[in-house]
Formats: structure tokens, C-alpha cells, sequence
């Protein structure tokens, strides 16, 4: 029964679309009808400002932080990894399919970091400096976030013993990936957006698609 009711609150907790409320709070607009229609950290700072974007993604990374948490609170010490990966795969489902958007919803990179901030710390700090770096270099974010998730299949490989953190991060990979998968498309096309640089810090402003 804990199962099953921490897979219901992990689901509730991974849907909480934070982009689409908060821009319904400042604009009282649906950040789906503006940018690239999605309701990650990056059309939220592409349509609402760098500021208002770090606030989403800061939100998305806790989701994914915390819930993990509350998971490894309430199940017995001696749960199985599997379980908790379980459960914490469950949270980023949540973030891609939300009930409360008619099971659409976001990329689910900012959740996955948070999950992976309180399981593979290590794992954490690789994806952060990667993810940087190639915006940094490329100013693709898309590309970024699919390479820091691959990233994490080569550090657990490399620097966990347990063999369920290197699957996990294979399944996390394989999800950002897919997720990413119109990105992966433009990018062949040379059609995906690049990150402005330096960006408009205050915006503030919503644009068609």
C-alpha cells in the first residue's frame, strides 16, 4: 500500500506544471500558445525572461529533489533501489504527461536533475559542468541537455558499483533523449533555436509561435 500511494503522490508531485501556472499568475496567458509550446525552464525564459526561466527550473529541479526524499522517508530502509528508482521514474512521467494539462506537459530535463541531485550527486556535478559547457559553446540547449543525460550513463558506469544506478541512468538517458526527439530532427535540419547570448534578462514580454 505505501507503494502504491507513493506512486499516486509521486505522479501528483512530477504534474505540477509550474511554467503553465506561473504564467498564468504573471500574464494570465497559456505558456503552451507562445514559444515552442512547451512548458520547461527554457520557453518559459524565452517567453517571460531569464528571471522568471532560472525560477521554473529552480521549481522543476526541487520537484524531482524532494520527492525523492519523501520517497526514501516513508519506505523502509531496506527498500530496494529498483523501488525508489521506481518511483523517482514515476515523478518525471508525471512532469511529461500531466493530469493536469491533459497529460501533456514538459521535457522533464530540470526533474531528472533533481532526482539525480539526491541519488548520484557525483553523476549531478558531471551533467551540471557538461550541460554548461556546451551552451555555453553551442548555445543549443537542446543538445545540452541530451548530451548531460548521456553524460550520466558513463559516470555511474564508472563511479557507482551498484549495476541499478548504471540502468537507471540508461533509462534516464533513453528518456530525455525521446523526449528531445523534434529537437533532434531540427538540429539535423540546422533549424533549431539557439540561445540568445547574453540573454534578455527582463522580457517580460509573450510571443506567437
Amino acid at each position: 500500500m505505501k507503494i502504491f500511494f507513493l506512486a499516486i503522490l509521486s505522479y501528483l508531485i512530477g504534474s505540477l506544471p509550474t511554467a503553465y501556472l506561473i504564467t498564468k499568475k504573471i500574464k494570465g496567458e497559456d505558456i503552451r500558445k507562445f514559444g515552442s509550446g512547451n512548458i520547461g525552464a527554457t520557453n518559459a525564459a524565452r517567453v517571460l525572461g531569464i528571471k522568471m526561466g532560472l525560477i521554473v527550473a529552480l521549481v522543476d529541479i526541487l520537484k524531482g529533489y524532494f520527492a525523492v526524499i519523501l520517497i526514501q522517508l516513508i519506505l523502509p530502509q531496506q527498500t530496494p533501489l529498483y523501488i525508489i528508482f521506481l518511483l523517482a521514474l514515476i515523478v518525471i512521467i508525471g512532469h511529461n504527461f500531466s493530469v493536469f494539462l491533459n497529460f501533456s506537459g514538459g521535457k522533464g530535463v530540470a526533474t531528472t536533475i533533481g532526482i539525480v541531485m539526491n541519488i548520484f550527486p557525483m553523476g549531478f556535478l558531471i551533467l551540471t559542468v557538461i550541460w554548461f559547457l556546451i551552451t555555453i559553446i553551442t548555445r543549443y540547449v537542446s543538445l545540452a541537455s541530451m548530451m548531460a543525460a548521456v553524460s550520466l550513463v558513463f559516470s555511474s558506469y564508472f563511479l557507482k558499483e551498484s549495476s541499478a544506478y548504471f540502468y537507471f541512468m540508461v533509462i534516464l538517458a533513453i528518456g530525455v533523449i525521446f523526449t528531445h526527439r523534434e529537437n533532434i530532427a531540427r538540429l539535423l535540419h540546422g533549424t533549431e533555436n539557439r540561445m540568445k547570448w547574453p540573454p534578455n534578462k527582463n522580457r517580460g514580454d509573450l510571443n506567437e509561435k
